[in-house]
């Protein structure tokens, strides 16, 4: 049953944004049963430790448990469901997916109408500007109350679409805990109200002078245009959340939906993966993916383990050997028997690591949310002393007082501040995918900027993932000696054998036909070639056939495992003859990039599912000191999750599904574009074109963040200049007072700065 200390996980529902999932969070943490709570906002999920003792070892008081976090959850005006640790994580994300997708398709419509009636109102609000000329029912002048109305007909629809806004935006306001939609809704209420006011002047106006006044002050335009294209950016960043999902897709199609089971007389019958227990012995046949952690019963095969270890050197199984879930069977059938079954196999395991990392991601709480905290609330507090100062004290009509409070809040609405994050973000992330560096989200540009540690995985990430023949050692010709060997090895699927091909290939050797081939699992393969016995494996192999090294070649091999080399030892009718070397080689370019990631300020590490021996040779000629090997997909990342620990902020780099959840772990997950597309998707930033994109991601994250807080710091320029100016400063003078038509241009203004300042990036070099 369930274990005291044990994570228990639950469903919420009704959560829009992150000062939702914040709320719930801090809530939760609040209660005297609950030791830990972690709310995640894009899988609507709470992971909740109860405090030791609460529910007992037998599973007492858990309905207990969940009945009190239901009702906290209720309170805050959310829903809450458990989700029992035996729950199918495929029948879960497969029933979020259908969620998410069906959310898409309401804001995608609700987007469509805004821009609909949007451009319309822009056009008639600003036509005159523009030269555009209005039909005389229509125009500003001649039917001033039509063109009034005609716009609020059209700004209807906009703010009844784009609702959501001042639903969510407004009651946080009130509970004093205002985010972005609070201020959508003020500065956009704040427009809507002034202009519902104006139209109300020109209708009751007497002389052309008030009429003029009142046509002035209508902003329908602007607040309609604000909803949509707001509306427009929220769209947009849930359809980059929806691609994270794309991960465990990849994960779960690892496994096969159907198995053979055999049955007591030795026939096989077919039956869904999810009904395999414990005990059943399942016919695995070549070319197919195991459904199950278990050991081998009989037979023996290779398997391609790289979905777990990202290792590309397949693994000889035999009798009583332990296999896993999702990695693939490459030669012989075998029966295997079930062990691990459902959520308890490797596979279940990592992809539901690769859930909870993405889960346990917070999102730099944006500067601008932050500063929205404070100046929110004291706008509104600036905006609403100066309307009733001038209303009280100065003895201003109204009409004027209202339009102190409005100009205010119009140059004060912080849509510079809204845009400054997204616009460079939109920029930077278009600049990265034309330099070959794809990055998922707003959250991980930002994150790259912050970046001070980096641990790169050796398979495929620092090497090129691919065996070759490296070295040659022949007691005669060289050449020779490779043509008996790629001859052997011509029957032979094993990438070993293919780098010795390969090899053979590019000297344009002939080669022979091998007769009375076998391979020795575990050990090499054996065989005759024009008549001469040949064996061509490791040590072990040659010993059995008495084959004994002298000293000498026993340092060679030595001094091969030592460089990273996998040996094949060839003997020719029984004497010793040729030592080939196998290595996964370096990248060309990775040497440079590691110093100059390091001359970025960067500590850099290497992790590597490799013994310790291999690992070190390709550190050393990497130039990385620190190397952690023989590391396991969850070891990968706990050992990010230990470096974040001390402060660091780290980028993980791989390319295999092992990496999968280190990456996800990370606070920058980088992907290499050739990598299984798993780890692409777990990634939050994809390498298109290898190594040197990680340089390329870190300076444009740190380039970003330079801008964003330029924008930031431009846009409170504005604020702090012209807010003074709006509540009347310089009537005090006898100066005039602002009219919020110039506020409304200061405010775009400030927003056009913005803007320029975002495409700046373009120029990014990397």
């Amino acid at each position: 049953m369930q274990h005291h200390s044990e994570i228990l996980r639950f469903r919420i529902e009704g959560m829009f944004c992150s000062a939702c999932s914040s709320r719930s969070q801090r809530a939760l943490n609040k209660m005297d049963i609950v030791d830990s709570a972690s709310v995640n906002l894009a899988d609507g999920t709470a992971q909740i430790r109860p405090v030791e003792g609460v529910i007992g070892p037998d599973g007492a008081g858990l309905d207990d448990f969940i009945q009190k976090i239901r009702e906290r959850v209720d309170k805050l005006g959310f829903t809450a469901s458990y989700l029992p640790p035996d729950t199918d994580e495929r029948d879960l994300w497969e029933e979020e997916q259908a969620r998410t997708a069906a959310d898409l398709a309401a804001r995608r419509r609700r987007l469509v109408t805004e821009f609909i009636f949007a451009l319309p109102l822009v056009a008639v609000a600003m036509g005159a500007h523009w030269g555009l000329p209005l039909p005389s029912w229509l125009d500003a002048h001649e039917s001033p109350l039509v063109f009034a109305l005609f716009q609020l007909v059209l700004t209807i629809p906009i703010v009844w679409s784009g609702r959501d806004f001042y639903r969510h935006g407004i009651p946080l306001l009130l509970r004093g805990a205002p985010n972005m939609d609070s201020l959508v809704s003020m500065g956009t209420g704040a427009a809507l109200l002034y202009s519902l006011w104006s139209t109300f002047e020109i209708a009751a106006a007497s002389t052309p002078e008030a009429v003029h006044a009142g046509v002035m002050g209508l902003y329908y335009e602007s607040a309609g245009m604000l909803i949509a294209l707001i509306s427009l950016g929220k769209y947009l960043e849930s359809v980059s959340r929806t691609r994270t999902s794309e991960a465990i897709r990849g994960l779960m199609e690892l496994t096969p939906e159907s198995v053979e089971r055999v049955l007591e007389n030795g026939e096989t019958r077919e039956i869904p993966v999810k009904a395999v227990m414990p005990g059943d012995r399942l016919l695995i046949k070549p070319g197919s993916r195991i459904p199950v952690d278990g050991i081998v019963h009989e037979g023996q095969s290779a398997l391609d383990m790289s979905s777990l270890t990202g290792e590309s050197i397949p693994v000889d199984v035999k009798e009583g050997d332990e296999v896993s879930a999702g990695t693939l069977n490459l030669s012989g059938a075998f029966v295997m028997e079930a062990q691990r079954v459902g959520a308890d196999t490797a596979l279940a395991r990592i992809i539901h690591l690769v859930r909870e990392a993405q889960g346990s991601k917070a999102p730099i709480a944006s500067l601008a949310d932050r500063i929205s905290l404070y100046f929110v609330p004291a706008v509104i507090l600036l905006a609403t002393a100066a309307g009733l100062a001038w209303l009280w004290l100065g003895a201003l009509p109204f009409g004027e007082a209202l339009r102190v409070f409005v100009a205010v809040m119009v140059v004060a609405c912080p849509c510079a501040l809204g845009l400054a994050t997204p616009m460079s973000i939109m920029v930077a992330t278009g600049r990265g995918a034309q330099l070959g560096v794809l990055m998922k989200n707003g959250t991980a540009l930002e994150a790259a900027g912050h970046v001070d540690t980096v641990v790169l995985d050796k398979t495929g990430t620092l090497t090129e993932g691919q065996p070759r023949l490296v070295s040659l050692a022949a007691e005669g010709d060289e050449g020779e000696a490779l043509r008996l060997a790629a001859s052997l090895e011509a029957v032979s699927e094993h990438p070993l054998a293919c780098a010795v091909l390969d090899a053979a290939h590019e000297r344009g050797l002939l080669l022979s036909s091998a007769d009375e081939f076998s391979a020795v699992s575990g050990q090499g393969v054996r065989g005759t070639v024009d008549g001469h016995t040949l064996l061509l494996g490791n040590e072990s192999l040659l010993a059995e056939h008495g084959v004994i090294l002298s000293a000498e070649q026993k340092n060679r091999l030595e001094e091969l495992a030592d460089d990273g080399q996998t040996p094949l030892l060839l003997a020719c009718d029984g004497a010793f003859l040729a030592m080939l070397g196998v290595a996964d080689p370096l990248r060309e370019e990775t040497p440079s990039v590691i110093a100059d990631l390091r001359g970025m300020g960067c500590r850099v590490m290497m992790l590597s599912g490799d013994n310790e021996r291999t690992a070190r040779a390709v550190a050393s000629r990497a130039g990385i000191d620190e190397v952690i090997a023989g590391v396991r997909p969850d070891g990968k990342e706990a050992v990010i999750a230990r470096l974040q620990s001390e402060g660091r902020r780290v980028a993980m780099v791989g390319d295999g599904i092992n990496d999968a959840p280190a990456l996800a772990r990370a606070d920058v997950g980088m992907a290499m574009g050739s990598g299984i597309d798993v780890a692409m998707e777990a990634g939050d930033v994809v390498l298109l074109r290898g190594l040197p994109g990680v340089k390329t991601a870190l300076g444009l994250g740190r380039a970003t963040i330079a801008n964003i807080r330029l924008s930031l710091f431009w846009a409170f320029g504005y604020n702090v200049l012209l807010v003074p100016v709006a509540a009347g400063l310089l009537l005090l003078f006898g100066g005039p007072a602002m009219s919020p038509m110039l506020a409304g241009a200061a405010m775009s203004l400030s927003s056009v700065s913005v803007v320029m300042n975002a495409l700046r990036l373009r120029r990014f070099k990397g």
